[in-house]
């Protein structure tokens, strides 16, 4: 997979910000400019969003397929595999992409941004919907001009990642509920950490919590144990580097996640995928 740059400063829509949005008439890149950074499988660099207003697609998030229809909108965070439809489909939506300086310069911070219940996908009421057509609509007229006023455009986003944030936490407590930020820092956490395998006695003093009310903590927003959850996110990493071969070998590749036994790592694969790594990567090859 090629980087050359960084691609929403090389392809933004305004001077200021690192911000690109894309509708069936607008915003649209050449077959090339899309080989060139991966093809319609890669890493995703950055957020993105896409927002379908009327008619279906399939795109593929970290292996896994997700079918977006009427009202829904599909959330993809900084390092997910992204896979796109082979074929264009839907015909009438909105795709977003931006980094973490427009969201340095909002005037606060979204939580479903940490994706605290791993959503890929979040729907949406009719009269949301609306808003959120408005709202993109709007942003895109604003990213017609390359030198329009990026307070501008960061108004209507902060307005945009307010509709999305209220209807990601829904059918789940309020966002600000402290047992639920608690459990945001130990997703954070884990994710600024993955490679060190620090232990779970360490990760709850550090979130000034006992081990019982960690373990309770997760499983209740996660469904899995703190070690599991770590375990699982530990795989997943395991997949996204086997898929684009970024590690030379499997012992490599234990050691790079953190593993001091590349025997103890395969066998873990193994448990917890019900595949070998070969076998992975023999699927993956078929694919």
């Amino acid at each position: 997979m090629q980087y050359i740059g960084s691609f929403l400063n090389l392809y933004k829509q305004n001077n200021r910000l690192p911000i690109l949005l894309i509708s069936p008439t607008f915003g649209h890149f050449s077959p090339e400019i899309i080989d060139l950074y991966g093809g319609l499988t890669h890493r995703k660099p950055h957020y993105f969003l896409l927002f379908m207003i009327e008619g279906l697609t399939r795109h593929g998030v970290d292996l896994q397929q997700y079918e977006i229809k009427d009202n829904e909108l599909l959330l993809i965070f900084p390092n997910q595999i992204h896979q796109l439809p082979s074929t264009k489909q839907g015909t009438d939506y909105f795709k977003l992409g931006f980094d973490e300086i427009c969201l340095s310069l909002l005037p606060k911070q979204y939580t479903f941004l940490t994706n605290p219940f791993n959503k890929q996908k979040i729907g949406f009421t009719p009269s949301a919907a609306l808003r959120l057509k408005s709202i993109f609509g709007i942003l895109r007229d604003l990213l017609s001009e390359m030198d329009t006023n990026p307070e501008l455009i960061l108004a209507h986003l902060n307005s945009l990642f307010t509709e999305i944030n209220a209807a990601y936490f829904s059918t789940d407590k309020n966002p600000t509920d402290d047992k639920l930020s608690k459990y945001i820092g130990f997703k954070l956490f884990v994710e600024n950490n993955l490679t060190d395998h620090t232990t779970i006695k360490d990760i709850a003093q550090k979130l000034a919590l006992n081990t019982n009310s960690l373990y309770n903590l997760v499983k209740h927003y996660s469904g899995l144990s703190p070690k599991e959850f770590i375990t699982n996110r530990l795989l997943l990493e395991a997949k996204r580097r086997l898929y684009y071969s970024e590690s030379s070998s499997i012992k490599e590749l234990a050691y790079d996640l953190g593993f001091n036994d590349p025997e103890y790592f395969s066998r873990l694969f193994k448990k917890v995928t019900g595949q070998t790594i070969a076998t992975f990567i023999q699927d993956l090859s078929g694919n």
